[in-house]
């Protein structure tokens, strides 16, 4: 073991490296360019979250589906991953209403494709600079059933109102029973633990039936701008 640990990386090896990754900063950039060009001009806009994996003929893909398009006819243009699954549904939905449609694709060795129901497609390679496209411009989390990149897009969220690090926006949960086992836990353990307060929990809200989930957002709205003030567009500028 500590032959390995006092091993030294050849000069030449290191350096090679370093000029790869220092030069990836700059594919960083333009994904950050793209997509801050592009979105900016989208808003009000919703971002919809699920499953890839959720096959067109079952109910959480007509779900999706119909909550987007409701979304879409209310003004609110639709952002999903760009692939598969619940994305697909919510960028088919969104299609069929009056506002556009977005995918935000990822680059992954499986599972991801881009979907046939986008008006306007952005692709990167680092998901960190996905996710920031999914909150910058956001005026609302919609999270329908799905895995652990569905959770991990929940926590990012959660993390981020939680911490003031972005504006506080409604993060709506789709389908109480699929959502009621990690919403127990997290009242039975993580405020139990301490490590969460309870009044975090109110930071969600779950509903099951697309109507409700667009009155919800509206009612968020009713007695705020739609667009950030001046003071949340400077936190967002750090995002």
């Amino acid at each position: 073991m500590s032959e390995v640990v006092g091993k030294r990386i050849d000069k030449s090896v290191a350096d090679a490296q370093l000029q790869r990754e220092s030069w990836r900063i700059f594919q960083i950039m333009a994904e950050f360019v793209e997509g801050f060009e592009k979105l900016c001009l989208i808003r009000p806009s919703i971002s919809i979250f699920g499953s890839a994996r959720t096959p067109p003929e079952d109910p959480w893909y007509q779900r999706a589906e119909e909550v987007a398009r409701l979304l879409s006819d209310a003004g609110f243009s639709v952002v999903s991953g760009g692939g598969p699954g619940i994305m697909e549904a919510a960028n088919k939905g969104a299609q069929a209403g009056k506002s556009p449609s977005i995918g935000v694709n990822i680059e992954l060795p499986h599972e991801q494709m881009a979907n046939q129901y986008q008006d306007i497609s952005l692709h990167f390679r680092h998901f960190f600079a996905r996710k920031v496209m999914f909150v910058k411009y956001a005026s609302a989390y919609v999270v329908l059933p799905g895995g652990f990149g569905t959770i991990d897009e929940l926590a990012e969220i959660l993390t981020l109102v939680q911490t003031g690090k972005t504006r506080r926006i409604p993060i709506i949960l789709v389908g109480s029973a699929f959502w009621s086992g990690l919403l127990a836990w997290f009242e039975t353990t993580l405020v139990e633990q301490g490590t969460i307060d309870r009044q975090d929990l109110k930071l969600m809200q779950v509903f099951d039936e697309p109507a409700d989930i667009v009155r919800a957002i509206f009612q968020h709205y009713e007695t705020r701008s739609l667009e950030p003030s001046p003071a949340e567009q400077e936190i967002l500028l750090e995002l």
